[in-house]
């Protein structure tokens, strides 16, 4: 079991690798990750938000207690700035309705579930992280839907109650029952042991989403790997910063405002890559831009949690 826990954790660390080399792997020998679609793509999608309600303890759920505040003003910022700023970068950029409902899509997700080790590695304030990470994704299957329908529902036939009840059972439930678990048996040796092994099993999970977009519809990315890339680097960086600053607007500290600005900046691609290959199964670049957009969120991520501890490493200097 050591072993494995081992494993988990260089997976963890190499998150944005092993999601790059199953996108490669699966355009070269599109038939490795055909498997993953469907039923199946959604069990996928459960594994990991199960993994993410096992992380999820009693205190976790203190901390939206004592922190209110904190907790809104990062709800508010979250699905506020992202969905907002997509339709926006859409627009400037002229990008194509299939790019521009990846881009929504990935928006009006909730935070992504690594963003936790993101703020731990800026140095951030983690237990906020946790708490916005939590409650964005309880307030997903309302506000995911809500805004799809509001931003793009005009131009793109969608069927948002179906989407909300999607997401009741592949985001919330897993989570609840995850959590529950979790209170339940965390004093129980063989759960912890489990319990450290699944970010890894999430990873591969990732990874196995990313690689099943990539094995139907990874021809079309060369179509628009500029412009995609261009839209999802300035929707991803353009989070950070407003997310730093609407922090600073609130007189929040150093740590909350890095907190702040990766939890809003760092989505769930992931589950926006599983949501367009259900809902818009038709429209390939929704779904190519989405899983894009879970490579660049890992890799930038984590390139942003580590300049900011180089930055308190040099003025500590």
């Amino acid at each position: 079991m050591q072993s494995l826990v081992w494993i988990s954790r260089q997976l963890t660390r190499l998150t944005a690798w092993v999601i790059i080399l199953a996108a490669l792997v699966a355009m070269a020998e599109p038939a490795t990750f055909a498997w993953v679609k469907g039923d199946t793509q959604v069990a996928v999608l459960g594994v990991i938000m199960l993994g993410m309600g096992m992380t999820l303890g009693k205190e976790d759920y203190r901390i939206l207690v004592q922190r209110p505040l904190d907790i809104l003003i990062g709800a508010v910022a979250q699905y506020t700035i992202m969905p907002l700023l997509a339709i926006a970068v859409a627009k400037v950029l002229g990008l194509s309705p299939g790019l521009t409902l990846g881009l929504v899509l990935v928006g009006t997700c909730p935070g992504g579930v690594s963003s936790n080790i993101m703020s731990f590695l800026a140095k951030g304030d983690v237990a906020f992280s946790v708490g916005m990470t939590t409650v964005s994704t309880i307030l997903a299957p309302v506000m995911t839907p809500l805004w799809m329908t509001v931003l793009v529902g005009q131009t793109v036939d969608m069927d948002g109650w179906g989407m909300f009840r999607f997401m009741l059972l592949v985001t919330l439930l897993p989570v609840v029952l995850g959590s529950v678990a979790n209170i339940l048996l965390q004093r129980k040796h063989w759960f912890e042991d489990v319990r450290n092994i699944m970010p890894g099993v999430a990873v591969l999970a990732f990874a196995c989403i990313v690689g099943g977009v990539a094995a139907v519809h990874g021809h079309h990315f060369r179509n628009s790997v500029a412009v995609m890339l261009v839209a999802i680097a300035i929707h991803n960086i353009g989070g950070y910063v407003l997310g730093y600053y609407s922090g600073a607007l609130m007189g929040m500290s150093t740590a909350k405002k890095r907190t702040l600005a990766i939890e809003v900046g760092v989505q769930n691609a992931g589950l926006a890559t599983g949501l367009s290959a259900k809902f818009f199964p038709g429209n390939a670049e929704s779904a190519v831009a989405a899983a894009v957009a879970c490579v660049w969120h890992s890799v930038s991520g984590t390139v942003l949690g580590n300049l900011f501890a180089f930055w308190d490493k040099r003025r500590s200097r």
